[in-house]
């Protein structure tokens, strides 16, 4: 794996993936070692001389073979040079050693079929281990014809080796794009839950922010009133209590991801809250029927601007509406208050993030007669998803 690359798995297990993958490798090509076996025979029937040197080797040409194939394909991104000179060393002695004792029969020049399939899993751009294969087969044609071989054999050779070369790099590529995909579910995975978390963040600053915005207005009520109308404080409590109540039931909701916010239940809130700090609100349009994205997110938008409103505003008016033409819908939400620019807190950033995954864009800024003017618009969905 390259140093870039983040994981979600431990470190010991990756560790261990790719341990069991080197000794998966060096088992499964220690299977291949048997083409070696007419060489060796020959060795130790006296056929070779000098038989020393051929028979070490012949010896270390196979451990190179079984110490090259061991190294994962995702480390060759970390060690190329050290892994790559190694396999120039193995060509080399393996084009040695068919060079010395490939006139007779013993098949030395079945050493160049190992030396494609290495080159073929050591090189990640598949042009390279195309090269590779095609310079093994050359030696193998140069070789036998300066040795002077049967054309068949030596033609038999070179068959063997295309295909054993061919089909090696056709499993690498495969296993590469294997080890890339693992690589792409556990990047989107962690994305999803960075994703997930922003959203229930931004759930609660929507959710908490509005609903303790209302019971410090509904407190401040209560503090003013002590004093002179005892049974407006107790029904101030009791609208504190029932909120309380009220926002610890979404927030569990939240938690378990089955919220709705209705926007019709949102705009029975925001009419209660405004009413308490006496600011007036007009609604028009909200008879039509939304959506179910504009539905929910209209909810949200509603909440948190009707909250601005209350904290900032200082307004005695405040206009709701909801229109509609063929191509979005648009929520606005108008005060007669101190107006200027607003400032993009974490509530309204989370509002223009939560349309602009439906497709839709949050505009506020100072309304033309004054206050402050909050424009929500949602395109219409694609014919058929339109459900109210």
């Amino acid at each position: 794996m390259t140093p870039d690359t983040v994981s979600t798995m431990p470190s010991g297990t990756t560790g261990f993936s790719r341990n069991r993958r080197g000794l998966l490798l060096v088992a499964a090509h220690t299977l291949w070692l048997w083409l070696l076996l007419t060489p060796a025979a020959a060795i130790a029937h006296g056929q070779v001389r000098p038989a020393a040197p051929a028979a070490a080797g012949l010896a270390v040409f196979a451990l190179l073979y079984l110490a090259l194939v061991a190294v994962p394909v995702a480390d060759l991104a970390v060690r190329p040079a050290v892994h790559h000179g190694g396999l120039v060393v193995f060509a080399l002695l393996g084009t040695g050693l068919a060079v010395a004792y490939g006139g007779g029969p013993e098949g030395w020049l079945v050493l160049f079929l190992y030396v494609a399939t290495v080159g073929a899993v050591a090189f990640v751009r598949p042009a390279w281990g195309f090269g590779w294969v095609g310079g093994s087969v050359a030696a193998i044609v140069v070789i036998g014809t300066a040795h002077r071989l049967p054309a068949a054999d030596t033609a038999q050779m070179a068959l063997i080796t295309v295909l054993g070369g061919t089909l090696t790099l056709a499993f690498a590529r495969m296993a590469r794009l294997v080890e890339e995909l693992r690589r792409t579910q556990r990047e989107l995975a962690r994305t999803a839950v960075e994703q997930e978390r922003l959203r229930f963040a931004r759930d609660l600053h929507d959710l908490l922010g509005h609903t303790l915005s209302l019971v410090v207005v509904k407190a401040e009520v209560v503090r003013r009133l002590a004093p002179t109308d005892p049974q407006r404080v107790v029904t101030e409590a009791t609208d504190i209590e029932r909120i309380g109540r009220t926002a610890l039931a979404e927030v569990r909701e939240a938690v378990t991801g089955y919220r709705e916010r209705s926007f019709a239940r949102e705009l029975d809130s925001v009419r209660a809250a405004l009413a308490d700090v006496g600011i007036a609100v007009t609604v028009q349009g909200v008879d039509r029927p939304l959506g179910v994205e504009a539905d929910d997110a209209f909810g949200w938008v509603l909440r948190e601007g009707v909250t601005n409103v209350v904290r900032h505003s200082r307004a005695s008016r405040c206009d709701i509406e909801i229109a509609s033409d063929g191509d979005e819908t648009v929520l606005t939400i108008r005060d007669d208050g101190v107006g200027g620019r607003p400032q993009l807190g974490n509530g309204l950033r989370g509002l223009a993030e939560r349309l602009a995954q439906a497709g839709g864009t949050l505009h506020v800024g100072p309304a033309r007669d004054g206050g402050l003017l909050l424009t929500a618009r949602l395109p219409h969905p694609p014919a058929g998803r339109w459900t109210s």
